[in-house]
């Protein structure tokens, strides 16, 4: 009886959130069990608390599924904590029911501590769930929420990074993280190394302010659709006619034996010599993955910008003028 007692208030409760998603004008494909747990966690509820007690706790996405199994009984798989980010998270964040790392804005969302918290007047908002005045609380969120999805759009447009392509375009890049390092690779590996190269592709934390220019790609025999697979920066060295791929390195992995294998095999069609990099910010950063490097490769270290290091064994062997 206990038992069913409590399978019900799970229900209950997942139910309610559901509707609260439905009433805040979410689409049908929010309006599911993921989503409304994802809801529960950041209001740090559990089946027997009241919506009038919910708080808005900093809160990151596994420490949310650890909440969904624990409190509720649901288990979702380490590998699906990408698509409570994608397709739960990013929703609420875009409809301005969540705001992203507000201890630290310029963290990037892709990095493992980030976190979220449910908005501030969303929340009280929420805590009158249930309640008479709950309608009417209500229709005055829905009236000034297209101000706040402005407000917080604006804020996250103000911190990106401004970067360059060559000398006439200028791309904003995601603020933190992986990002200020592609940046000195724009500015300073491309400029010292690359220098009146082509950009052909850089890639963001945010797909939709990555730079891609398929045409040049595809002048060289290069055909590709997936951006998870291509490296952080793609240049086209037209002095040397090579293509140097780069990989910044903040806390994945370099250019190791496995990914050096994976880019070959991408760019097998290129028609032209295929050269590959592994940008760390400092010394320090690259000693932790001194190991995984693979032969073959570059590695450039923004510390030190005018200098590379080879991982070429005897091709650059030979005394110094």
């Amino acid at each position: 009886m206990a038992a069913r007692k409590a399978l019900s208030k799970i229900e209950q409760r997942i139910n309610e959130a559901i509707q609260v998603l439905k009433e805040l004008g979410f689409p049908r494909r929010q309006l599911n069990e993921r989503s409304a747990l994802t809801l529960l966690s950041l209001l740090e509820m559990k089946p027997d608390d009241s919506w009038s007690k919910a708080k808005n706790p900093l809160m990151g996405i596994t420490p949310m599924m650890v909440f969904f199994n624990e409190h509720y009984g649901k288990t979702y798989a380490p590998n699906t904590r990408e698509t409570v980010r994608r397709q739960t998270i990013h929703q609420f964040v875009q409809a301005a029911l969540v705001v992203p790392n507000p201890d630290n804005p310029a963290r990037p969302t892709n990095s493992p501590k980030a976190v979220y918290q449910i908005e501030p007047s969303a929340l009280k908002l929420l805590r009158e769930f249930g309640k008479k005045t709950w309608k009417k609380r209500l229709k005055g969120y829905l009236e000034v929420v297209d101000s706040l999805k402005s407000l917080y759009a604006n804020e996250r447009e103000m911190r990106r990074i401004p970067a360059m392509i060559g000398n006439e375009k200028s791309i904003y890049l995601s603020p933190g993280g992986q990002n200020v390092l592609i940046k000195r690779i724009l500015d300073d590996f491309c400029s010292l190394f690359t220098p009146g190269g082509r950009i052909v592709y850089v890639g963001d934390a945010q797909k939709k302010w990555a730079f891609f220019d398929s045409e040049s790609l595809l002048n060289l025999g290069v055909d590709v659709e997936e951006h998870g697979k291509m490296p952080d920066v793609v240049v086209h060295f037209t002095k040397k006619n090579w293509l140097v791929l780069i990989e910044a390195v903040t806390s994945h992995g370099p250019v190791d034996p496995t990914r050096h294998k994976e880019l070959k095999e991408l760019f097998v069609a290129s028609k032209i010599g295929i050269v590959y990099v592994t940008a760390f910010m400092n010394r320090r950063t690259m000693m932790k993955y001194l190991n995984d490097i693979s032969w073959e490769t570059e590695v450039w270290i923004a510390e030190s910008p005018t200098h590379l290091i080879h991982f070429n064994g005897e091709r650059f062997l030979g005394p110094y003028e």
